[in-house]
């Protein structure tokens, strides 16, 4: 008996051990952190200006009807102030103060608001649309409260962290969290190693710090999922990856890439088989662009990088992330398995922004427009560009209607340029998803389809559609 009471009370005291040694690392409060940090961050204000074409005719043409484009042009240009809200943190005594790329672009007037009193005027220092990074400069002589960067390599998932920013306008937010996962890709970007937090990041916290336990920045919110608000999946760019280009914009007011010039792809596991590679790693040179760094170094179409620069490739991803970030005209040293072995190539590297192969690439092709049959309607993917001028949440997925048919359902109810977000409640993102859920429908003996929109005034509505 006493054996068994004997055990029972080192299980009670382990327990009660366990329990005290986890509260210790939940905070009690964020308080002093937060009073330290908010004089820091700053809520930013743009004004953009819009050009309109307005109707010259006391009458409007039917959705759709080809009298509609042809007499658009008769129009008499027509200019309006469109605002955004954002924020970001103050990085120097200065005033240089960091945010995102997409909060201040083609910005007539930038606001910056510090610690939700005094405000300045900015300017931009430089911006990269790749990474999502701006840096401003606040136009006045007064010293400011900077903050530091963390090392965002050493947060881990599971860490404490804080969100200080201005979400809905509201300014001076403080929110908390842990770091739910590492290295994330979201599609927004070419380079994306994202910190995923619960921490709650909305509209207008975009371009404010995400802080660990010490104060220091380790990440940059950017994003997050979901349209309509917070759903505890946010998204912040490292420290690490932000720091390079920041300086660079500092010190040249743009971004100087390295450039391997090499097409890329996975290595599967039915390829590292016929190579006799060990285990799927590394990344496959798909195709090698003309007078690159690559071809003139001897690198060929079917090589295998596995290191560059003394860096291990585990992952394709992780290359053109790992290249971006080392100086233009290095030479390096490029581990290849090439014919069943490896061979060392030596890359003097490029400058990216001023390639040929980066200008093919930022060439905007034209949307492709799709019919949707049964609907008699012509739509096309939402872009970046229809989220920029529209001022339409980041994440926003759907089809823009371009076309009407007199017949179709949809006339009367929806308008030309509307954008269809979702259709019997599931998101929209393609063609395709729009047309198996209307086939759903026309099988179903309801025949009524729901849809949620955005309108050519970017009003959300829910309309329900009768089919045929």
């Amino acid at each position: 008996m006493n054996k068994i009471k004997t055990i029972f009370l080192i299980l009670v005291f382990a327990l009660s051990f366990q329990s005290k040694s986890l509260s210790q690392n939940i905070p009690n409060s964020f308080a002093d952190l937060a009073e330290k940090l908010m004089p820091s961050v700053v809520n930013i204000s743009t004004t953009t200006v819009v050009t309109t074409q307005s109707n010259p005719f006391p009458f409007q043409f039917p959705p759709g009807s080809p009298f509609e484009d042809m007499f658009k042009e008769f129009g008499t240009p027509q200019e309006r102030q469109s605002s955004a809200l954002g924020s970001g943190f103050i990085i120097d005594e200065k005033g240089i103060v960091v945010t995102n790329n997409h909060v201040i672009q083609d910005a007539k007037d930038i606001v910056v608001q510090v610690n939700g009193e005094k405000k300045f005027e900015a300017k931009v220092i430089g911006a990269d649309p790749l990474s999502d990074i701006a840096v401003l400069q606040i136009e006045t002589k007064e010293k400011f409260i900077p903050v530091k960067f963390g090392d965002s390599d050493k947060a881990r998932i599971g860490d404490w962290v804080i969100a200080i920013g201005n979400p809905f306008g509201l300014g001076g937010t403080v929110t908390s969290g842990i770091i739910s996962a590492r290295n994330r890709s979201i599609g927004l970007s070419r380079y994306e190693d994202y910190i995923q937090t619960d921490a709650s990041i909305n509209q207008g916290n975009s371009g404010g710090p995400l802080f660990d336990m010490n104060g220091d920045v380790i990440g940059i919110n950017t994003a997050i999922l979901g349209r309509s608000g917070n759903v505890g999946i946010g998204f912040s760019i490292p420290s690490n990856s932000a720091k390079i280009v920041i300086n660079q914009l500092i010190e040249f007011g743009e971004t100087k890439r390295g450039w391997l010039g090499v097409r890329i792809q996975d290595v599967t596991k039915e390829i590292a088989e016929v190579e006799k590679l060990d285990e799927p790693r590394g990344a496959l040179v798909a195709s090698v662009a003309e007078n690159s760094p690559s071809e003139k170094a001897g690198v060929k179409a079917g090589d295998i990088i596995l290191e560059f620069d003394g860096e291990k490739i585990n992952e394709m991803k992780e290359l053109p992330m790992i290249v971006a970030r080392t100086e233009v005209g290095k030479k390096v040293k490029v581990k290849i398995w090439r014919d069943k072995k490896e061979i060392i190539k030596t890359v003097t590297l490029g400058r990216l922004e001023t390639s040929e192969d980066f200008k093919v690439s930022e060439k905007k092709e034209d949307p492709k427009e799709l019919e949707i049959k049964d609907l008699k309607i012509t739509v096309r993917e939402i872009s970046k560009e229809d989220i920029k001028q529209r001022n339409l949440p980041n994440q926003t997925s759907g089809l823009v209607v371009t076309k009407i048919e007199t017949n179709s359902p949809l006339a009367g109810s929806v308008e030309v340029n509307s954008i269809i977000l979702e259709a019997q409640k599931k998101k929209i993102k393609n063609a395709n998803d729009l047309n198996q859920i209307v086939n759903q429908v026309l099988r179903s003996n309801q025949k009524t389809i729901l849809l949620v929109i955005y309108n050519s005034q970017n009003q959300r509505r829910y309309i329900g559609i009768k089919l045929d």
